[in-house]
């Protein structure tokens, strides 16, 4: 008589056939637990228990940046160039140096000329002038010379006047310091020596003339005179011999 299936199936596995089926269950349970603790295994490294993941970041590092040195552009500023002013040809001038005078004044004269005297310094009392026909006073000596006698300085100075006097006619004013001054006059009309001309002892200042219209009636004569600080004074009283 012919099994059924569930015949059939019963031998098979109460035979060979249960030790079959076994490990069949053995492999799906195996596969079964694997597949479970794979699906396990992804979700704990997806959402950790007990606490919020911390997730370090390391940033990944920056390349250092290469500075490359700039030199600096120096514009050279042009120095200003200094202008020489044009030198004109310097031309000589003839400056008159003044002469210093002695310091002090000279104690004794010489004679301007050798001669008479013809009229005396006279300021304290009156003397008879025969040119003017009256009576007045005599500032300085009338010393008798020939017209172009050579008349020489009394003493060393500085000529400050050379003029024509209205009375005395031409007349030269020396300095010989310590305020001391000589006077020559009714000298010739163009003497030997300027203003400002340095003079020694015994030097030619002039000659004799016949300009002073006030002592014309007297011979041919050289009028002299001294002051001492602007006052008239007795030449005779420095004159040597």
């Amino acid at each position: 008589m012919k099994k059924s299936f569930y015949h059939r199936f019963s031998d098979f596995i109460e035979g060979k056939g249960f030790y079959i089926v076994l490990a069949l269950c053995l492999v799906a349970i195996g596969i079964s637990g694997w597949f479970l603790f794979s699906s396990l295994t992804g979700e704990q490294e997806e959402q950790p228990v007990g606490g919020t993941a911390s997730i370090t970041v390391t940033p990944a590092p920056t390349p250092a940046a290469t500075v490359t040195p700039v030199k600096p552009t120096v514009t050279a500023t042009p120095r200003p160039t200094a202008t020489v002013p044009a030198v004109a040809a310097a031309t000589p001038s003839a400056t008159v140096q003044p002469t210093p005078t002695p310091k002090s004044a000279p104690t004794s004269l010489t004679w301007p000329v050798q001669g008479e005297v013809l009229t005396n310094y006279s300021v304290e009392t009156l003397a008879y002038d025969v040119t003017m026909a009256d009576w007045r006073t005599h500032a300085g000596l009338d010393i008798a010379a020939a017209a172009g006698t050579e008349v020489r300085a009394p003493a060393s100075g500085v000529v400050v006047e050379v003029t024509e006097d209205v009375m005395l006619g031409t007349t030269v004013v020396i300095d010989h310091g310590g305020d001391l001054t000589t006077t020559c006059a009714n000298l010739a009309s163009v003497p030997t020596v300027e203003v400002g001309d340095e003079v020694t002892v015994g030097d030619i200042i002039g000659s004799v003339g016949d300009t002073a219209i006030a002592e014309s009636a007297l011979p041919s004569h050289l009028h002299f005179s001294v002051e001492r600080e602007g006052q008239s004074v007795d030449p005779m009283e420095l004159l040597n011999g």
